[in-house]
């Protein structure tokens, strides 16, 4: 059987929801650590993905990119006991809405106000920043509304929108604070914490933390 392998780094968001979903359905694989202390590593990267984009699954002959796509893939080829994708086509539209919200509305604002700090002084985008902030005031606003009643993003089961939501919820935190009057998305990013895959993933990156430019702050 051919191994999978998977070339991320821990501390990268997208890279951890890759790997809730490895981690979901214990799927084996094979860590190829992206580092500069490993060029060889990054050599073979680049050669299967001139974009340089992470994560990336290689499964035999075929390079999956982009994240969701891994999942789906790994849904398809690699299944297991935990379903990340209903089998109803509706719900499972939901639980792909749920998804781009997540990339869309919580990760890439965050990851705005995270890119724009490394910045060089006369290089800053104070506007941009000022625009991701009331992006994701927001997103939680609108996401406190529909966490209100429900365990998961999408329900009652743990899926694909939470494996985007994890992720997107913890660095968002310590970027944009979330306030404390949205105590409906206080307690699911707890959830999110609390479950076995993610906490995995963000022990895993723990001692990567003195490298947030934003300043890790002491506590998740």
């Amino acid at each position: 059987m051919t191994t999978l392998k998977l070339y991320a780094h821990p501390f990268s968001s997208y890279c951890q929801k890759a790997l809730i979903a490895l981690y979901e359905n214990a799927i084996p694989f094979e860590w190829r650590l992206l580092s500069h202390d490993d060029p060889q590593v990054l050599e073979e990267f680049a050669s299967l993905w001139p974009l340089k984009k992470f994560p990336l699954l290689v499964d035999g002959d075929r390079v999956v990119t982009e994240a969701t796509s891994i999942i789906e893939y790994l849904a398809v080829r690699h299944p297991g006991p935990v379903a990340l994708l209903p089998a109803d086509p509706m719900a499972a539209f939901e639980v792909r809405n749920l998804d781009r919200f997540f990339d869309n509305y919580v990760s890439t604002p965050q990851q705005r106000i995270v890119y724009d700090s490394l910045r060089a002084e006369g290089e800053k985008d104070p506007r941009g920043v000022a625009d991701a902030r009331a992006m994701l005031e927001r997103a939680y606003a609108w996401l406190d509304v529909r966490m209100a009643d429900r365990e998961w993003a999408a329900g009652e089961r743990f899926s694909l929108a939470d494996c985007a939501a994890a992720p997107s919820l913890f660095y968002a935190d310590w970027t944009h604070r979330i306030d404390a009057s949205f105590k409906n998305v206080i307690a699911y990013r707890k959830r999110l914490l609390a479950r076995p895959s993610f906490a995995r993933a963000v022990d895993e990156a723990r001692q990567y933390r003195p490298l947030f430019p934003l300043g890790a702050p002491d506590r998740d």
